[in-house]
């Protein structure tokens, strides 16, 4: 097939995906508006989708715009002059090398644990699979921060590492930084701050008038930072920065080997190679922007989001579970309607949200991320919210059967096979109930789908959503 074609029928397959411009999307992607800028950043990437990140002597222009990347956050987020870090793939990967390089700092703990609040990322619950780290989760209080009692009470000799949020993604609201990292000092204990998704709007907060609680370089006790740039600072994906207080802390997390003929290998991320395309996209489109672009983005984006939540506020039925303290809003319902249905409203009026299933403490809710470029729809945004929930309304909630929903309440993952889970796939309508392969055949709504799991146990739901990838990863030949 020739270029053309081939082009064509790219363009052809990406009509089916989500658009990631245009503010609509409120989740997976992050726009800032600017069309001028996405293009840089995309021109950016492909200058440099050849190069190889592996070797920072072959492309030594990769180690320094990893290094001034590495200096503009250290300098936004109160770094003192020994601080350190490190350009990884994404939130995930810089989560998994946090939690890495505190276990392996401690080599002499035989069975290590970290204390992280319920509402931390799941990525910290990946660390532990891979890692051997056991996450000691603590609860939340009714505003979904961290409980400072309950984090400094689950502290002992095995810990390795204490994480806490700012904001969380669930809900966003910042964790009590401040009181969890003067308890994780006082043990000698490293205290890392998850700023993944909002911590590059927190971090021009202050010069938008924005106030929140401390949860920088600035607080005492803070020994590392997770920000990822390919969410608020608008890069393409996937850039994330993971910031060290000194480079004694992110030592462990380098690794070498010369126990082969070949070239000794070292690497200061769980990759080895690397292209540089994010790099150079990430550092093209943050210094395009710049700081006074980036307060401007800020305030539109915040703006946005206490539009939202005051629409919310004023919509019969609806509440947000949490106040939020960046551009995160989890949106729930009473009982004259449910979340999963007005998600589905939403999503026909061309509004792109999230649903998130209910957890012990967490009613299930619809999630939004806000973008800068929501700002220019906003007013567009909350009059299909208001429709959405009178449709939602009008509609009813979503009933699941009693009998099925007991059924499903007292399945164990651990003994269902193969037929079972297609048989609960095709019952929730996740595959094809009929066809010989099982084949991709989702429902335009959710509510139903969404309902179901949701009487499922968080083990059921993981199981269920593992095989559903299983049916979705079948190759094409």
């Amino acid at each position: 097939m020739n270029p053309t074609d081939l082009m064509t029928r790219l363009r052809g397959l990406q009509a089916g995906d989500l658009p990631v411009h245009g503010g609509r999307t409120l989740a997976y992607v992050y726009d800032s508006g600017d069309a001028e800028v996405d293009q840089l950043g995309r021109d950016a990437v492909a200058a440099y989708a050849g190069s190889n990140g592996l070797d920072p002597t072959a492309f030594p222009s990769l180690l320094q715009m990893e290094n001034e990347l590495v200096g503009w956050a250290l300098r936004l987020f109160d770094a003192p002059d020994t601080a350190v870090g490190t350009v990884t793939s994404g939130g995930t990967e810089s989560l998994l090398l946090t939690v890495q390089g505190a276990r392996d700092a401690h080599p002499e703990i035989e069975r290590p644990t970290m204390v992280i609040p319920v509402t931390a990322h799941a990525a910290f619950h990946k660390a532990a699979k891979y890692f051997g780290v056991e996450a000691i989760v603590v609860p939340v209080g009714e505003d979904m921060r961290a409980d400072v009692d309950a984090m400094v009470a689950a502290i002992d000799e095995r810990t390795v590492l204490v994480a806490v949020s700012a904001p969380s993604y669930a809900h966003g609201v910042v964790d009590p930084v401040t009181p969890v990292a003067a308890a994780a000092a006082a043990r000698g204990i490293r205290c890392h701050v998850d700023a993944c998704i909002g911590g590059w709007v927190l971090g021009y907060a202050p010069a938008v008038d924005h106030v929140v609680e401390p949860w920088t370089f600035a607080v005492d006790g803070v020994t590392s930072i997770s920000v990822d740039t390919h969410k608020y600072a608008y890069t393409p994906k996937g850039t994330s920065l993971l910031l060290h207080r000194d480079p004694s802390l992110r030592r462990p997390q380098y690794f070498a080997s010369a126990a082969w003929p070949g070239y000794t290998m070292l690497n200061s991320t769980t990759q080895s190679t690397r292209s540089g395309g994010p790099v150079a996209g990430a550092w093209a489109v943050v210094n395009a922007i710049g700081d006074e672009g980036y307060a401007t983005l800020t305030r539109r984006a915040l703006d946005a989001t206490a539009a939202i939540v005051a629409a919310v506020d004023a919509t019969d039925g609806l509440r947000v579970v949490a106040r939020p303290d960046s551009t995160l809003v989890a949106v729930t319902t009473d009982d004259s309607m449910d979340p999963f249905t007005l998600n589905d409203e939403l999503v026909a009026r061309g509004w792109f949200t999230q649903p998130q299933l209910s957890f012990p403490g967490s009613p299930a809710n619809v999630h939004f991320s806000v973008s800068a470029a929501t700002g220019d729809h906003v007013e567009e945004f909350t009059a299909a919210l208001a429709e959405a929930a009178a449709a939602a309304r009008a509609a009813g909630p979503v009933q699941v059967d009693e009998g099925v929903a007991a059924f499903v309440a007292a399945l164990d993952p651990a003994t269902l096979g193969e037929e079972e889970f297609d048989g609960l796939l095709a019952a929730a309508g996740l595959v094809g109930g009929g066809s010989e392969d099982g084949s991709l055949d989702l429902p335009s709504r959710m509510a139903d789908v969404n309902a179901l799991l949701d009487v499922a146990s968080p083990a059921l739901r993981e199981a269920v959503m593992v095989a559903f990838l299983d049916r979705l990863q079948r190759p094409v030949r």
